[in-house]
């Protein structure tokens, strides 16, 4: 009778095997569900209603938008959709399952963002080091988490940015297969360019770390790969104007520090943003971290990126840790390096695909239930459904509204005075648009009412332009509620459409 014992290595390997898999699925799973529950969270920002608009106007079509249709103050204008894809999502879901659709859309792009960052820092980290990182991941980047395309976008830009990294601290060329990750990030949100422009600082690295033989052999991969990815961001039924449409909103100048989320960040109220990057830096220097150069050079990047846009924290906060993964794990001891055995891994891909596949029923049935007993609802001073009622048995043409009225607007097949889309308008009508609603010179508020023939107005009540209505000659204020109120011109003369700029006629 022979006794054999197993191999405790092969054991442990096996064992991190699973781990490597079911911990980040099972990560990923609660960060879904946490967002599911706080659905309405997601649902605060009024460019979800058009995002959804312009959705349902291309599975309507059959086609991507090339001009606006949907103002009358820019209609027929050049204009192209940098997110149809996201686009066409929302709207489908929000088809088939009303508001819960787009929250389970976006609670599922979360949760697969949390499992890919899990999954990329696998050999970093312990469990336990990993979901603190990724914990406050998620607290830094909340203000941000919408209902929106750069949501669904999130996944595909960890992972396209994680694999590149991955690529360099293994001193080796990017795995083709990312190809397909950025071609689909491209049509789902703009954002892509940020990959494409991190492809050249990521090599770099690669090239910093490698033998001196290696260099040229691995510049020529990186290089082919950057022509690759370029090609791959045109993969959109907009083609190489794919490039040019995504960075058109980085041409608006001054308009960028009005816009909320591109504001820089601001220290001068306390945030979680500052407390985390204060905690890092501190425990950077604590732990006398040491980076080379390309790696210095890409996470002062991240941080100026982050610091002079609020959009870009959770950039920050999910692509920074994997940038100083490798050398914090080397100083800290916990890089791992032990793989399982190629005929070990195999026999237990069965067992991860079926563990895999009950964390899939598992979110899924909990999705089932949660929403059968939980109907969401979009944030309510967004949706001025009274006001808007009111306008349309006036049949009211040409409104003047604030841009996340104008979002609702087009919800309801009404033609917007403007909306979310300042690359579309352009930064001297944006601009002109805030010192209208502001009221900070009443002349172009008043110049703007004539220029385009308002009828009629739909402003917050606590909006200056709204009390300076009120004391102007010619207009009166018809409606008033919590959300909105509606002026209308006093001697009830309509403009003629026909005769207005941008008119549709």
């Amino acid at each position: 009778m022979s006794i054999s014992f197993a191999n405790p290595t092969v054991n442990s390997a096996s064992v991190r095997s699973l781990g490597r898999v079911l911990i980040p699925l099972l990560t990923g799973l609660v960060a879904y569900l946490i967002f599911l529950s706080l659905g309405e969270i997601l649902l605060r920002d009024s460019d979800t209603l058009w995002q959804i608009r312009i959705g349902q106007w291309i599975v309507e079509n059959g086609a991507v938008p090339y001009t606006d249709v949907h103002t009358f103050t820019r209609f027929g204008e050049p204009w192209m959709s940098s997110s149809w894809l996201s686009q066409v999502l929302y709207a489908v879901s929000y088809q088939s399952l009303g508001w819960a659709g787009p929250v389970i859309l976006t609670s599922l792009a979360i949760g697969a963002t949390v499992t890919i960052f899990m999954y990329l820092f696998a050999d970093y980290l312990d469990p336990t080091r990993a979901i603190l990182l990724v914990t406050l991941a998620v607290l830094e980047s909340a203000t941000h988490f919408l209902a929106r395309p750069h949501m669904l976008a999130f996944p595909f830009m960890v992972a396209f940015l994680g694999g590149l990294l991955a690529a360099a601290d293994r001193r080796s060329a990017p795995s083709w297969w990312l190809l397909p990750v950025l071609a689909i990030w491209a049509n789902l949100h703009g954002g892509f360019v940020l990959g494409l422009a991190l492809i050249g600082p990521i090599g770099l690295e690669a090239l910093w770390s490698c033998e001196r033989k290696d260099r040229i052999r691995l510049t020529m991969q990186w290089a082919m790969f950057g022509v690759a990815a370029v090609a791959a961001c045109c993969c959109t039924p907009y083609g190489w104007n794919t490039l040019i449409g995504a960075a058109k909103i980085l041409s608006l100048g001054k308009l960028l520090s009005m816009i909320w989320e591109w504001m820089p960040a601001n220290f001068a109220t306390w945030s979680f943003f500052e407390f985390t990057l204060l905690g890092l830096i501190g425990l950077g220097f604590y732990r006398g971290l040491s980076l080379s150069v390309p790696r210095i050079i890409l996470l002062l990047g991240l941080l100026w990126m982050a610091l002079s846009h609020s959009r870009n924290i959770e950039i920050f906060a999910f692509i920074a840790p994997l940038v100083v993964a490798k050398p914090f794990a080397e100083q800290l001891g916990t890089l791992r390096t032990a793989m399982v055995p190629v005929r070990e891994g195999q026999s237990r891909a069965p067992v991860v695909i079926l563990a895999a596949l009950a964390v899939a029923v598992a979110g899924w049935a909990s999705t089932q239930v949660f929403i059968a007993h939980h109907p969401f609802s979009f944030l309510p001073s967004q949706t001025p459904v009274a006001a808007v009622d009111v306008l349309q048995k006036r049949q009211a043409q040409r409104i003047f509204s604030t841009s996340p009225f104008g979002g609702y607007l087009l919800s309801r097949d009404i033609k917007a005075f403007i909306d979310g889309r300042a690359e579309l308008y352009g930064e001297q009508f944006v601009l002109d648009y805030f010192d209208a609603v502001t009221a900070k010179d009443v002349n172009i508020l008043l110049a703007t009412l004539d220029k385009y023939q308002i009828d009629a107005t739909l402003l917050g009540p606590d909006l200056p332009a709204t009390k300076v209505l009120d004391h102007i000659a010619g207009w009166k204020r018809l409606y008033t509620d919590d959300i909105a109120v509606i002026h209308v011109r006093d001697d009830q003369r309509k403009a003629a459409p026909s005769s207005a700029p941008g008119s549709p006629n």
